[in-house]
């Protein structure tokens, strides 16, 4: 399984901070719709970075939480994705494929998605891999 893996590689400690960031900023997100989304980016060098949806009432504009996060990152020079961690109150809640998109062009090797649909609930994991199965690296 894969959160058993990522266990061994990184301590539940940073897991759970970074889901306190997730479900924090989500508090600030911007919809429209009715899903709140936050996210906290583990990059390789160990910083945390955040994002929340704003939605936009003409969709086609809407910045998603993963993309707001990732964006941030770069904007503070990093280049390389360790951990994804999604807080929405959704079941079964998985990046969409644009966001997949970016989490992919900025991957380490490995990186790990993780959802939590309610604060302090279960974690689903998943490798990038396992949502994207055929995307070209």
């Amino acid at each position: 399984m894969v959160f058993s893996k990522l266990q061994r590689e990184l301590p539940d400690e940073i897991v759970q901070q970074l889901f306190q960031e997730a479900w924090a900023v989500r508090e600030r997100a911007y919809v429209v719709g009715p899903t709140r989304v936050g996210c906290a980016v583990l990059s390789s060098d160990g910083h945390i970075f955040v994002g929340c949806n704003v939605e936009h009432r003409y969709r086609c504009h809407d910045v998603h939480a993963e993309v707001n996060a990732i964006t941030t990152m770069i904007s503070a020079g990093e280049k390389a994705i360790r951990v994804v961690a999604i807080a929405a109150e959704r079941d079964r809640f998985t990046p969409c494929g644009g966001c997949m998109d970016w989490i992919i062009q900025f991957a380490a090797e490995p990186c790990y998605i993780l959802a939590q649909s309610s604060p302090g609930g279960p974690i689903q994991s998943f490798a990038t891999a396992e949502l994207m199965p055929y995307y070209p690296r």
